[in-house]
């Protein structure tokens, strides 16, 4: 019987390169999103592959319709032997302009979503694993993107409570997260957008990279898996120089992060499934995105632990005149395993 894999957020964008991935390497598959027309063009694709397919439209903001899906997807293709946490929602705006609808929305998708998924994948689950697709952002906080980046902290900071727990348990369910860099995704069209300007996605990879790290981590034991080479560097100068990073930041990411053509507000698919048709895993930035595997574990399992000990003997000196790719990047190098 072939393993069964259950991605939510899996009808676009790294969801359904992931569904992909997992598909070729003979997995049946659940997926779980809100657009029903996107799953059935997802599904095709994967029995395409020669997949077992189980797709159930609901929102992962609701506990009881994910431990149903799961249910579903258990009673049509087998017991669920890794189960990826990937839905999220976000919306660009500063905090300022920031709604307490919208936070709770974004908490409720990306932090509280993955807590569902969770616990549905730990009431079924007797071994395998589960992933948490996180992101650099989880670990450094960016200007327009508050809430968003709150909800990311959250569920690292979930996910580590409940790894000791397992460990305490001696539980054979194993835990990990894929921590990325900007996807080549929809998203950027689809997000709410209240900043009057473009989106955009810095030196994007392509979403195929991150279903390769995400098949990674399900089959492999690592604590955490980084994607993107300024991922770990990122990490790194966030740990070692915050305040210097909070000045890079404030200079950097707007333009980061917004192109210069005006953009009217927009709705986004926050509260309901983006309009339109199938877009697929793919965003607007083909052009350019990344399709290397720059896919990095840590080799201790702790890369800014032992970055932080390694810091004395190259000096902060380094880190300030460059804090994203000097220093933290020799840091880098030195704790982490390049493993594409």
């Amino acid at each position: 019987m072939a393993q069964v894999v259950v991605i939510t957020g899996g009808s676009a964008g790294i969801g359904r390169a992931a569904a992909q991935a997992f598909a070729a390497k003979g997995y049946s598959v659940g997926l779980i999103a809100r657009g029903a027309e996107r799953l059935d063009r997802a599904r095709a694709e994967l029995e395409q592959l020669g997949a077992s397919v189980h797709t159930v439209v609901a929102d992962v903001a609701d506990a009881e319709a994910v431990s149903q899906a799961a249910d579903a997807i258990e009673a049509a293709l087998g017991p669920i032997t890794v189960w990826v946490n990937n839905a999220m929602a976000t919306v660009y705006s500063t905090i300022a302009d920031l709604e307490p609808d919208e936070v709770r929305r974004v908490t409720e998708v990306t932090y509280l979503g993955a807590v569902n998924g969770t616990l549905a994948a730990l009431k079924r689950m007797q071994s395998g694993t589960i992933v948490q697709v996180s992101s650099v952002l989880a670990w450094r906080a960016m200007p327009i993107q508050g809430a968003y980046c709150g909800a990311k902290f959250a569920l690292r900071g979930f996910t580590e409570a409940l790894r000791s727990e397992l460990l305490h348990d001696r539980s054979p369910l194993h835990l990990t997260m894929v921590h990325l860099p900007a996807v080549n995704t929809p998203q950027f069209d689809w997000a709410r957008n209240k900043t009057g300007q473009e989106t955009k996605a810095p030196s994007p990879y392509q979403p195929e990279v991150a279903a390769d790290a995400i098949v990674f981590a399900a089959t492999h034991k690592r604590r955490d898996v980084f994607v993107g080479s300024s991922t770990p560097p990122t990490i790194l100068a966030s740990r070692l120089a915050p305040s210097v990073m909070d000045r890079v930041l404030a200079k950097q990411a707007y333009r980061a992060q917004l192109g210069k053509a005006a953009a009217p507000q927009t709705e986004g698919n926050l509260f309901q499934p983006a309009p339109g048709g199938d877009q697929g895993s793919h965003g607007r930035f083909d052009t350019g995105a990344k399709t290397r595997r720059d896919i990095y574990t840590s080799r201790q399992g702790d890369a800014v632990a032992a970055g932080l000990v390694l810091v004395g003997a190259i000096g902060l000196k380094m880190l300030a005149t460059s804090p994203f790719f000097v220093a933290p990047g020799l840091l880098a190098r030195a704790v982490i395993r390049r493993v594409g």
